[in-house]
This record gives C-alpha cells, sequence and structure tokens, in this order.
C-alpha cells in the first residue's frame, strides 16, 4: 500500500503537508481549512489541541483522518463542522469564511451543507425510523411534507432501508441503527459528510458495509467525505489521508492506486 501513497506538496510555511496551491478540483474547492488552531485554557495551565492545520478538500473527495487518541483529530472535526470555533484561523465553504458571518448564518451553513456521523449512533428511541431520518429537513422547515417523506423513503431505500421507516428505532440492530444514522445525516444533501469514528462499535461486516455505503454515495451524489478512524486499514481504503499527531497535520498522502481505480 505504501507505494502507491503519495504526498500532497506543502505550501504553507509551518504546516510541512499543507496541499500546494496549484491543487486542482474536478468538481470545485469546497473547503478551505486556514492555519486553524485550538487552545483550552491559558498561561502554563493551555492546551494546545490543534495547531496551525491548513488543508484543501474538493467536492466529492474522500478523505480520512488518522492519529491516535488525542492528536486533535476530533477537535478539527468539531471546527470543520462549525460545532465549535477556533482559538485562531477558519474554515471556508464555497469560498465564504465561516469566521466572519453571524452565528444564526454558521447554524444554516452548517444544517444546509454538513452531515455529521458519530461513532454511536444517537437515534432517538422514543421515534420512529422516518422520524429519526426526516428531523433535519423538520428543523430546516424548507420543503413541503410530502417532499420530506418522499427524500426520507429514498434515502432509506439508498441505504438498504426499504420498508423500515415506521418501525421504532429500538427494534433495529446496532448496524441497521447506524445506517439510519447516515440516511438522517443525508437528509438535507450535505455537500460533505463529516464521519467521526462510525464503524467503531460496529463488527467487521457492518464496518465493510457501511464502508461501501459511503463509497457508493459519493460516487452517486458527489458528496464529499471526512472520516476520521483510529483503523488504519479503513484509511487506506480512502482516497486521501491526512494525519493528526499532537495537534499538527504531518502528512497528507493522495492514495493513487485506490483512486485511480475509481
Amino acid at each position: 500500500m505504501a507505494d502507491a501513497l503519495e504526498t500532497i506538496p506543502s505550501s504553507a510555511p509551518g504546516n510541512a503537508s499543507a496541499p500546494n496551491d496549484s491543487r486542482t478540483c474536478d468538481f470545485g474547492m469546497l473547503l478551505s481549512a486556514k492555519n486553524l488552531a485550538k487552545t483550552y485554557g491559558e498561561g502554563d495551565a493551555a492546551t494546545h489541541a490543534l495547531r496551525g492545520v491548513t488543508f484543501d478538500l474538493c467536492n466529492g473527495e474522500f478523505a480520512s483522518i488518522i492519529g491516535q487518541s488525542g492528536s486533535g483529530k476530533s477537535t478539527l472535526l468539531n471546527l470543520l463542522g462549525l460545532l465549535d470555533t477556533p482559538t485562531a484561523g477558519t474554515a471556508l465553504y464555497n469560498g465564504i469564511d465561516s469566521a466572519t458571518i453571524t452565528k444564526p448564518a454558521r447554524a444554516i451553513m452548517r444544517n444546509e451543507m454538513i452531515g455529521f456521523v458519530f461513532q454511536f449512533h444517537y437515534l432517538l428511541p422514543e421515534f420512529s425510523v422516518y422520524e429519526n431520518v426526516a428531523m433535519p429537513a423538520l428543523i430546516a422547515g424548507t420543503l413541503p411534507a410530502e417532499e420530506i417523506r418522499s427524500r426520507a423513503e429514498e434515502t432509506l431505500g439508498m441505504l438498504g432501508l426499504d420498508g423500515m421507516s415506521g418501525k421504532n428505532a429500538n427494534a433495529l440492530s446496532g448496524g441497521q441503527k447506524q445506517r439510519v444514522a447516515i440516511a438522517r445525516a443525508l437528509m438535507n444533501r450535505p455537500a460533505i459528510l463529516l464521519a467521526d469514528e462510525p464503524t467503531g462499535n460496529l463488527d467487521t461486516l457492518n464496518t465493510n458495509l457501511v464502508y461501501d455505503l459511503f463509497r457508493e454515495i459519493s460516487r452517486e451524489t458527489r458528496t464529499a467525505f471526512l472520516i476520521v478512524t483510529h483503523d488504519r486499514s479503513i484509511a487506506e481504503r480512502t482516497d486521501r489521508i491526512l494525519e493528526i499527531t499532537d495537534g499538527n497535520l504531518v502528512a497528507d498522502v493522495r492514495n493513487s492506486y485506490l483512486a485511480d481505480a475509481q
């Protein structure tokens, strides 16, 4: 596998793995992380969770973030998902600087452009599968009820969950619950799906199923994926691997073997 990993050249001083300015995207640039930093506390008690991370991500790109526990990868995902604000730096989506817009505008950007999948599914057990999946669209309030129903059924079908919409969330297996969580993340047709250890609670069979579903969705919808994982074998099945160590982006490589085979 190492022979198929191609380092993306650096252009940012102090960030040895930032992509160069000449990098092009077939479907346009989606995300630009610019010197993202996050510090908790002050003075001698300060903890530098993230230290000036810079990289770009294209529309439709299928990438992963790896690193040891406590390396800063989940902090990075929270900043990219606009769930937290950086101490320094910014994240731009389609050229819009998330640091310069209002808090309500960031919430709209997050709801419309970003989908989230976590290690735990976080389904609402008292609600049906349909109600869980439809929740983001119901909160957004921009679609008529019949279109929400149609989109939810379509998304569930895409994930192999036809006929499950009326079931209670508690009646599902672990793998089915995670697929419902993925359907919920896709409900607003986001430009990017951020996944934090999405297969951490699954067995090998369901892990491979989720990975294959991510791949299929990315190909069919041009949704970008950024997957945080401890599992290097999963990361090596993505087109690009970003490695975080002690809050620094220490490697950014393209898996040319897989990318050329897609």
